[in-house]
């Protein structure tokens, strides 16, 4: 089992910053992918971003690339999501999740990759 816990939401101006965190525990994080999903009000929950752990290869879904970063930290088991020039559109609940990998490039995009998934985080972005 793999716990996901989310943390660093909130409310900001447009073109705003803000970083989310996600703590994971339970298992040795290094032969998984952690994937960021959205879902705002009346939409499916969306891809975001992933990286591998193990090698740190991420991808970006395009409408974030260029303002969106995500990172791990090894040592305190927990991946982030910069979020710059933030837009109203990116307004949604952010969630982690964790997919196992069996390679060192494995950055998958579709949720049902992901076996395990945090609590979800609220981003307002006001205009």
């Amino acid at each position: 089992q793999v716990q996901l816990v989310e943390s660093g939401g909130g409310l900001v101006q447009a073109g705003g910053s803000l970083r989310l965190s996600c703590a994971a525990s339970g298992r040795t994080f290094s032969n998984y992918a952690m994937g960021w999903f959205r879902q705002a009000p009346g939409k499916e929950r969306e891809f975001v971003t992933a990286i591998n752990w193990s090698s740190g290869i991420t991808i970006y879904e395009s409408s974030v690339r260029g303002r969106f970063t995500s990172s791990r930290d090894n040592r305190k088991n927990t991946g982030y999501l910069q979020m710059n020039s933030l837009k109203p559109e990116d307004t949604a609940v952010y969630y982690c999740a964790a997919s196992h990998q069996t390679t060192t490039w494995g950055t998958p995009r579709e949720k049902n990759e992901y076996e395990y998934w945090g609590q979800g985080t609220q981003v307002t972005v006001s205009s």
